[in-house]
């Protein structure tokens, strides 16, 4: 007989229930109900543990890229290449961005948006840049990556959803590169 895993803690449950709930149905459509059934705990405990939904949210809705071309790779490619990592990116960072953005008018969302933004964006591309401009080129840069986010996930633009993503990389992409070149 093979031991059993261990069972997450309920801190950790709770977690979980809310990185896959928050992404998917944003936090206005995520009540504590929710995430306390997907946890299979009371809904006292989300409380409890984190002191109210927003807490919750702001604890778990950051974005990881960990393979972001931001960091890697040559500058001569990058506007493509990292076109090419949103574009292809999991369900759960489009998830992330997206639920920050609709809820960003609620409480301290707005400055995690801002925050996100700035340290998973604006600052690797910042520090890979060269120039005097380079602030200004880096945040140019990060508006224009999350304006193409925003196409496909707020206003859900069908055609430009429908269009090969290798297309979207080559037009896209050399933009992103027109902004990222000194």
């Amino acid at each position: 007989m093979t031991p059993a895993s261990p069972k997450p803690s309920s801190r950790d449950a709770i977690r979980e229930a809310a990185n896959d709930l928050f992404p998917r149905n944003g936090y206005a459509g995520t009540s504590v109900r929710d995430i306390a059934g997907a946890a299979g705990v009371d809904p006292a405990l989300v409380i409890r543990h984190f002191g109210s939904k927003e807490n919750l949210f702001l604890d778990t809705m950051t974005v990881s890229l960990d393979n972001q071309p931001l960091l890697d790779g040559p500058i001569e490619t990058l506007g493509e290449d990292f076109i090419r990592t949103m574009l292809t990116a999991d369900d759960q960072v489009r998830g992330v961005f997206l639920a920050l953005l609709r809820a960003s008018d609620t409480g301290e969302v707005g400055s995690r948006l801002r925050e996100v933004h700035d340290q998973s964006f604006v600052a690797p591309l910042r520090d890979r840049l060269t120039g005097e401009d380079a602030e200004l080129r880096a945040r140019l840069a990060a508006s224009l990556v999350g304006g193409l986010l925003y196409a496909l996930g707020v206003v859900g633009d069908d055609e430009l959803a429908g269009a090969e993503t290798e297309h979207i990389v080559g037009r896209y992409g050399s933009l992103l590169q027109r902004l990222i070149t000194p």
